[in-house]
């Protein structure tokens, strides 16, 4: 039977290390499952693996795409599924790791075929959101797509930004695409007990501190630089990566908005507030998958990989 391994957690949890130590042992292949770490500028600021890492143990999916592209989520499934099955086929384990748990989540849940959106649907969608605010917009989603209104917080700005669009350009509402959702490609795999699914679940004082302790020492290592040079390029703003942790206040330190400790404050604050909403979100969306502390034991980590060779065997 063929074996994956899937490593989730919030950011700065430790995901990368242990997805080291799991493909020494297992003769692994590591995909990326972050939807920042795609891009090719910000390879400190998201915190992508090294060149030592990288001559160590082969890495797929990081810093593939220019910063002016997007990401879909469906896009990032196609390509993974292509590494996964490059991985199988080399007699190798493919170990998916990252913090966008929507990437898992369309992997074994799949996703509804919606058809691209208009760039110019995107757009205004995103600029009437920044101008009015998403409450509005979840207003005028609830007049149309009520069972996603119902789910969505009124403070939940990308998620009602991409029902709005979707409504807007395909004259269906999300909710309705959603009901014809084929499996996903790793389905039957997950029933089939061949999917390990890991969750690094640290305790909420040990990642923040980590958030903190990492973002510094991310400025020490040219994130600043990486920030100056994305921001000569004089992107839209609304593009995925200049969205990403850190930017926004960087480069309001950049145009003198901010003062430099101003921008640090501002950014960790940010990261650890999408640290909490990690941890919320795998929580309640990956219930049944295995969970490590923060400062997992050699015990705990020896038992899952354990249990994946025990399965190799089988």
């Amino acid at each position: 039977m063929k074996r994956a391994l899937f490593i989730a957690g919030p950011t700065a949890s430790g995901k990368s290390a242990l997805s080291l130590q799991a493909a020494d042992v297992l003769d692994g292949i590591i995909i990326n499952a972050d939807s920042m770490q795609v891009y090719k500028e910000l390879p400190v600021l998201t915190a992508c693996p090294s060149a030592d890492d990288e001559k160590k143990t082969p890495h797929r999916l990081y810093r593939f795409l220019n910063a002016d592209q997007v990401c879909s989520a469906a896009f990032w499934a196609d390509k993974a599924m292509e590494e996964i099955e490059s991985a199988w086929l080399q007699n190798k384990t493919p170990i998916v790791v990252g913090g966008t748990g929507m990437y898992f989540k369309i992997l074994i849940d799949g996703i509804a075929k919606i058809p691209d959106i208009p760039h110019v649907v995107r757009r205004a969608v995103r600029q009437q959101c920044e101008e009015e605010g998403s409450k509005v917009l979840h207003g005028e989603l609830s007049q149309y797509d009520t069972l996603t209104a119902a789910r969505l917080p009124e403070g939940d700005s990308q998620r009602i930004c991409r029902a709005v669009e979707v409504y807007r350009a395909t004259g269906i509402a999300l909710s309705v695409w959603q009901q014809d959702t084929p499996p996903g490609p790793m389905t039957e795999l997950d029933k089939q007990g061949g999917l390990t699914k890991v969750i690094l679940s640290p305790d909420r004082d040990v990642l923040y501190d980590r958030c903190n302790r990492r973002f510094d020492q991310m400025i020490t290592q040219g994130a600043l630089d990486e920030v100056r040079s994305l921001d000569s390029q004089q992107l839209p703003h609304d593009l995925p990566v200049m969205r990403a942790l850190g930017v926004p206040s960087l480069i309001a330190y950049l145009r003198g908005q901010l003062h430099m400790d101003e921008a640090l404050n501002d950014a960790k604050m940010q990261t650890r507030r999408f640290a909490k909403r990690q941890l919320t979100w795998f929580r309640n969306q990956f219930s049944d998958w295995n969970r490590l502390s923060a400062q997992y034991s050699e015990r705990e980590f020896a038992n899952f990989v354990n249990k994946i060779l025990k399965s190799k065997v089988d």
